[in-house]
């Protein structure tokens, strides 16, 4: 396989009121191995960003980053800053509580609680201590996950009684439930079949007026119809051995596919390598 030769790059600026996620100079690191490299990226609000690339650029570590989730992994550390509404979420002044509820997560396999479909989408509200009827937050959440239609008569029931694609809808909506700026979506329809892929790529478009998403798919057909701007990562063929992903090229989703400024960017969408 062709791995980057270089760490050159291709990226676009926004204005610093366009931004809500800002990743300045990261260098991430388990257990002292370096495995993202130099990493900047500025996230524009209320639209869908998606990260694509081979298997093991660090894609995933990327997007987990942006919320702290990578905090709960032994060995993790990171350099660098990644703003969020101006402020380093990595200060020892910041709550990764505070900011993983204002910064969503939606896992690659759904992964509802073993409780009621009402239940699932009111359990980030009652630890939060949430004070309004909680019987139209559970409500309002599924009818923006589009699932509200299809549990309306069966919000007791267990929450393993839906199939797949409503698993991770439901997962979505209690996503929501807690009122996020953003949402992180790691490979959300990869474990759905098509029909469900589209279902949850529907609601994408229809979340982002709304929300800010930032998804991560190796399906460049996904990326393609579902996100405003795309950003391409790599493994740098000078750390081959170490495997250490690096930003290639970030653009708006329609110039990076029809008209890549590098060539490692061309390679890959076209399926010459990864």
């Amino acid at each position: 396989m062709n791995l980057v030769s270089n760490i050159q790059s291709y990226s676009i600026n926004f204005h610093e009121n366009a931004t809500i996620i800002r990743a300045n100079q990261l260098n991430i690191f388990y257990s002292g191995k370096l495995v993202v490299e130099n990493f900047s990226l500025q996230v524009p609000k209320n639209k869908i960003t998606a990260l694509i690339g081979p298997s093991g650029c660090g894609k995933s570590t990327v997007i987990r980053s942006f919320n702290r989730m990578n905090d709960i992994i032994p060995g993790f550390s990171l350099q660098g800053e990644i703003k969020y509404q101006g402020k380093n979420i990595y200060s020892s002044l910041e709550d990764p509580v505070r900011i993983r509820r204002q910064i969503g997560m939606v896992f690659q396999k759904p992964n509802p609680f073993p409780k009621s479909i009402y239940e699932n989408v009111a359990f980030g509200a009652r630890i939060n201590k949430y004070q309004g009827n909680l019987d139209e937050l559970v409500e309002y959440s599924l009818i923006q996950a589009a699932l509200w239609d299809e549990v309306k008569d069966k919000l007791k029931e267990s929450a393993y009684a839906l199939s797949g694609g409503q698993q991770q809808r439901l997962c979505i909506a209690r996503a929501i439930a807690i009122s996020p700026d953003i949402l992180l979506m790691d490979e959300p329809a990869s474990a759905l079949d098509p029909i469900a892929t589209l279902k949850i790529e529907e609601l994408m478009w229809e979340l982002k007026e709304k929300y800010t998403i930032v998804v991560v798919t190796h399906n460049m057909q996904q990326a393609s119809r579902v996100s405003d701007y795309t950003a391409f990562m790599s493994l740098d063929r000078e750390k081959i051995d170490a495997r250490v992903g690096v930003l290639i090229e970030f653009d708006e989703t329609t110039k990076l596919f029809t008209n890549p400024k590098l060539k490692e960017t061309e390679d890959y969408i076209t399926g010459r390598f990864g």
